[in-house]
């Protein structure tokens, strides 16, 4: 299992450049956002704001005064989403965020029982 800490970001080419600074690697995932190689297993997604904005309903939170993050665990397959998802919901957790199925990727999302923001993400595999 993979961990993914996404971060909305008002420059992403400051941000970037400020993760780049402080030894990280970075790769380009599309358009608004950029990914910090934090390890093998875990990454931080930097999101500039309309595109974090994207994936929830809520408003964005302020940096300084709230919790801003949405943790996102990377599956195998859409049946593992629903799965993991569906437990959540039967064990008292709520919906959260705005389902995602483009081609590219299957994501759902649940808030925990203290209200943390999780989503759960299969991506498609590359054809080749």
């Amino acid at each position: 299992m993979q961990l993914f800490v996404n971060l909305p970001v008002k420059d992403l080419e400051r941000s970037k450049k400020f993760f780049e600074e402080l030894g990280f690697n970075l790769f380009g995932m599309a358009e608004g956002m950029a990914s910090v190689i934090i390890s093998e297993q875990t990454q931080v997604m930097l999101l500039t704001e309309p595109t974090f904005g994207s994936y929830i309903t809520k408003e964005i939170a302020a940096a300084g005064t709230a919790t801003e993050a949405i943790l996102v665990l990377g599956m195998e397959n859409p049946a593992q989403v629903d799965e993991l998802v569906d437990k959540a919901l039967a064990l008292g957790a709520t919906p959260a965020g705005v389902k995602q199925e483009d081609g590219i990727r299957y994501q759902r999302g649940f808030a925990d029982l203290d209200g943390h923001h999780w989503e759960a993400l299969c991506l498609a595999q590359p054809a080749g």
